[in-house]
């Protein structure tokens, strides 16, 4: 599934030579789903990623069934694909999540906190402060046990209920997550609202109060069609963690106008015009996209999934 010589390489100055891409197609993409997903079918899907060279594939989530039914299976999934060569994250929501994480031997988990008060008590019935204090414990166990860590920080540019954040109100909770111990941020625009300009002076901000841009990963929705611009002003700051899901699957279950995350294919078909090293095989992604959007029985909403399928 190619395009023979194309897309065309045109690199652009000042951009990284390399971008890792933070898979998170099986734990954000398959987390809305309504049916099941079987066990078996999951697994299947994080060692085709991995086949198509994807290295960071975010796995599951330990969270309580109760809220996310469709990753109730974490402890049956992790061990069929525990032994591949690939980095494996977890999502943890507090210490009985980690707890079970690190029975399994995760070794790199997230913890997911909120800029705004709103999505904080839908999504953890905590107010910012509270569920920062909910993690301490978390990170600080993890670290000790020489786990990686990486802070989700969801409604960075713009929430449902409260309209635009402030940019310092985001700072402010992105410094508590990495003085608390956190190794890595990933900047989510969970409503996809952002532009490219709001995408660069947040980063800039961080960055004078002391976040390094070598810490920060970025997430962008689609909702607006902006995520792949934003990433292109991401990369021209210095990120070169960039987060995306494959196939343009997921959306967030707690914020209804969150779209699909940004779709894994139509960034590497960007990074590849551009010059930009990812290790992926665009042709063996997109295939695994194909395969993953029959057992959901609807067509992959990535552009170049469909453009690529259809050629084929």
């Amino acid at each position: 599934m190619t395009v023979r010589e194309l897309p065309m390489v045109v690199p652009v100055q000042d951009l990284p030579a390399r971008v890792r891409i933070h898979e998170v197609g099986p734990r954000d993409g398959l987390q809305n789903e309504k049916r099941t997903v079987p066990t078996e079918v999951k697994a299947d899907f994080i060692r085709r990623l991995a086949d198509a060279g994807l290295t960071t594939i975010e796995a599951t989530s330990f969270v309580h069934p109760k809220w996310v039914p469709q990753l109730a299976d974490a402890e049956e999934l992790f061990p069929l694909v525990g032994e591949l060569p690939v980095e494996l994250p977890v999502l943890v929501p507090n210490e009985r999540g980690l707890e079970r994480a690190l029975a399994l031997g995760a070794r790199r988990i997230a913890v997911f906190a909120s800029a705004t008060e709103s999505f904080a008590k839908a999504n953890l019935n905590r107010t910012v402060d509270e569920a920062l204090a909910m993690f301490e414990p978390v990170v600080a166990r993890a670290k000790a046990q020489k786990v990686h860590v990486r802070g989700y920080l969801s409604m960075c540019f713009g929430d449902p209920w409260e309209g635009p954040v402030p940019i310092h109100q985001v700072v402010r909770v992105c410094k508590a997550l990495m003085d608390m111990g956190c190794d890595e941020l990933s900047l989510g625009d969970t409503i996809g609202v952002a532009t490219p300009g709001h995408v660069q002076a947040l980063l800039s901000q961080l960055n004078e109060e002391g976040v390094p841009t070598s810490a920060i990963g970025v997430h962008f929705h689609d909702t607006y069609g902006q995520a792949l611009a934003n990433t292109l002003a991401a990369l021209q700051h210095g990120v070169t963690t960039v987060d995306a899901s494959a196939g343009g699957l997921g959306g967030c279950p707690y914020a209804k106008s969150a779209t699909g995350n940004l779709a894994t294919e139509d960034l590497v078909w960007m990074l590849q015009g551009l010059g930009v090293d990812t290790g992926v095989d665009l042709g063996r992604l997109t295939a695994t996209s194909v395969w993953m959007a029959a057992h959901l029985d609807r067509p992959s909403p990535s552009r170049t999934v469909r453009a690529l399928s259809h050629k084929e």
